[in-house]
């Protein structure tokens, strides 16, 4: 059961979707105009970053780490294998499919890396880094109930 940690006065007023919408396309943008030029988008390089870091998986469990569908990776992955920054290799068995980063992704993941950097801190400095640590704290407490939903239903 998700715990209150707000005064038990205060309602929420309009559409909780809408708002975080509205400031994830905000963040998104203000992301990516750090990125302009690298030849990526944010949410590619969460991509290579994901990637690089968990190491060649199959595509179902990136995912699943990931938190998005299937077919939203499929279509995040398909430019990305064409540009030449990740490639998809055959997995455990025949049936299956495992994605890894390529040397050519790996460097521009480290070169735009900078970039991504400047932009988390310009970030801290708009939003402060209190509003920003209570904003991760706030979205991990709600993926975390969604989480629990999800095991659940199980």
């Amino acid at each position: 059961m998700p715990s209150d940690t707000l005064a038990s006065s205060v309602t929420p007023v309009g559409c909780t979707n809408f708002k975080l919408r509205q400031l994830t396309r905000r963040v998104t943008q203000h992301y990516d105009q750090h990125l302009t030029g690298s030849g990526l988008k944010i949410t590619q390089y969460s991509l290579l970053t994901h990637v690089d870091r968990l190491g060649p998986l199959a595509p179902g469990a990136l995912a699943r780490r990931m938190d998005m569908g299937a077919s939203t990776l499929t279509r995040n992955l398909q430019p990305m294998v064409a540009a030449g920054w990740l490639a998809l290799g055959e997995g455990a068995d025949a049936r299956s499919r495992s994605v890894h980063i390529t040397d050519t992704g790996r460097e521009l993941r480290r070169q735009v890396q900078r970039r991504w950097k400047a932009a988390q801190v310009a970030l801290n400095e708009k939003l402060g880094v209190a509003t920003v640590a209570a904003l991760h704290a706030l979205l991990d407490q709600g993926l975390a109930a969604f989480h629990e939903e999800d095991i659940d239903a199980d």
